[in-house]
């Protein structure tokens, strides 16, 4: 949806492109990173247009993805969190941030625009869908 920017944070290229790809297809924007110190770079240099974040945990980086979002939420308050992770999502409850969901791998792009739509819609902001 326009005006509905999306950071999404994934060092796997492939799922990166699928994420972008459905998350554009639904009409959000979307700006990407492939790993937690770009991310974080990329939050602070544009917080004012990104309204959600989509974030792998492991990234390859001294800067995971839980660390991420813990940045993101102090730059960007009560931003929506999607967290992705195919073997980290028993750590969600202890490291991740409140009122964030967490996607297990492999999922489906349906998943993922679904999941982030709810959360903006549950802080009543304009969502794709």
């Amino acid at each position: 949806m326009q005006g509905v920017t999306v950071l999404v944070v994934e060092d796997e290229f492939l799922i990166a492109a699928e994420i972008e790809q459905a998350l554009a297809e639904a009409g959000f924007e979307v700006i990407t990173a492939s790993r937690g110190k770009e991310a974080v770079a990329k939050l602070k240099s544009n917080k004012d247009h990104i309204r959600a974040l989509i974030s792998d945990i492991r990234l390859g980086d001294a800067v995971d993805g839980w660390e991420v979002a813990r940045q993101a939420r102090l730059l960007i308050q009560g931003i929506p969190v999607v967290f992705v992770s195919a073997d980290s999502g028993s750590d969600w409850l202890a490291k991740g941030v409140p009122v964030s969901l967490l996607i297990g791998k492999p999922f489906t792009s349906a998943q993922i625009v679904t999941g982030i739509s709810n959360l903006l819609n549950d802080l009543n902001l304009p969502s794709a869908g």
